[in-house]
């Protein structure tokens, strides 16, 4: 109960903090429209990816909610929701529209890892990972795919994320349950090959 209180005030400390910024961006506080990009950016970025599977696509579609965000942040309004959640369905909207006007076209996705991280091996494995789940990912009909990466990527809860779908929780209960078992199905037969141990 005391761990549900302390992320709850943590959420909500960080909506203030959300919310402070985008009204220092719509009174011309310069340093607000750097700040705006960096706690935003890279998140748009990766959820795009995770959405049109190409790292081309993504750049758009991130480049575009972003740009949405600088208009909507003179004019903001809390009961608008949080920042994040309104950029997640933004990008959701965005990446779907681009999936209307043509397909996407599967390519490599991006792995950054950090300096110090393991040898030439682990991070192939982890590169070889990355692109099963995008491919896997990309065979999803396109609101199981943004159910799963919104649930098991990025974390959010049901509730968020039935927020941000605009549909209940059972429906989204019921997207992640079948998006999750047809990424099981998928990637099966790769196991081995990933480094996964049978069992």
């Amino acid at each position: 109960m005391v761990q549900a209180a302390d992320t709850e005030r943590t959420a909500e400390a960080s909506a203030g903090a959300d919310e402070a910024l985008l009204r220092a961006y719509g009174a011309g506080d310069p340093g607000a429209a750097q700040a705006i990009a960096e706690r935003y950016g890279p998140t748009a970025f990766r959820f795009a990816l995770r959405l049109t599977s190409s790292r081309a696509d993504a750049e758009d579609v991130a480049q575009e909610a972003m740009i949405r965000l600088y208009r909507a942040a003179p004019g903001w309004r809390p009961e608008g929701g949080q920042v994040t959640s309104w950029l997640y369905r933004v990008i959701a909207n965005l990446a779907t529209d681009l999936a209307r006007r043509r397909p996407a076209e599967p390519i490599e996705a991006a792995l950054v890892l950090a300096d110090g991280t393991p040898g030439a091996e682990a991070r192939l494995m982890a590169r070889d990972r990355e692109d099963a789940l995008s491919r896997a990912l990309a065979q999803l009909p396109d609101r199981q795919r943004l159910a799963v990466v919104l649930r098991h990527i990025e974390g959010l809860t049901n509730p968020e994320i039935a927020a941000i779908m605009e549909i209940g929780t059972e429906a989204v209960e019921s997207l992640t349950a079948r998006g999750k078992r047809a990424l099981t199905e998928a990637l099966a037969g790769e196991r081995q090959a990933l480094g996964y141990a049978e069992g």
